[in-house]
């Protein structure tokens, strides 16, 4: 009577051929958390920068606000404060705007700065990984056809 082969058996010999290196799977984890760190402080500087302009223009209009709201003596003092309100609004948009394209800018030097080193990094740790696997499968299967 034939004997069935044990597949577990059969399994565990053939997964130990092909050693798994851990420490590259380590390494991989750590680069890729490191670069996430990076990667959220210059998403949170940006939002801290990018919300220090708004409080500050908000702190501003509402100031601006305040004394374009007061009693005047002439009714054309109403539409002198209001045209004055207006011009220095659409200043301080440009100017604010100018600053969040500025940050948006930095943003995004930093992003690709980070992507290029961490490719670069991913490169070299994919290269070593690659040739400690090729190694080790060479010298099994040396070992294997020496056994022969």
């Amino acid at each position: 009577m034939a004997k069935t082969q044990d597949m577990t058996v059969m399994m565990k010999e053939m997964m130990g051929a092909f050693p798994v290196d851990t420490k590259a799977m380590e390494d991989a984890f750590k680069t890729t958390a490191t670069m996430n760190e990076k990667l959220s402080g210059v998403a949170l500087e940006a939002a801290e920068k990018s919300t220090e302009i708004s409080a500050k223009w908000t702190k501003d209009t509402l100031t601006k606000l305040a004394d374009m709201s007061k009693a005047k003596k002439e009714p054309a003092d109403y539409a002198k404060a209001m045209t004055d309100f207006a011009s220095a609004q659409a200043e301080v948009a440009a100017e604010n705007m100018a600053a969040f394209a500025e940050i948006a800018k930095k943003v995004q030097m930093d992003t690709v700065e980070l992507l290029m080193a961490a490719g670069k990094d991913f490169s070299e740790d994919a290269t070593a990984a690659v040739k400690k696997a090729t190694d080790e499968m060479t010298a099994t299967a040396k070992k294997a056809t020496a056994a022969k």
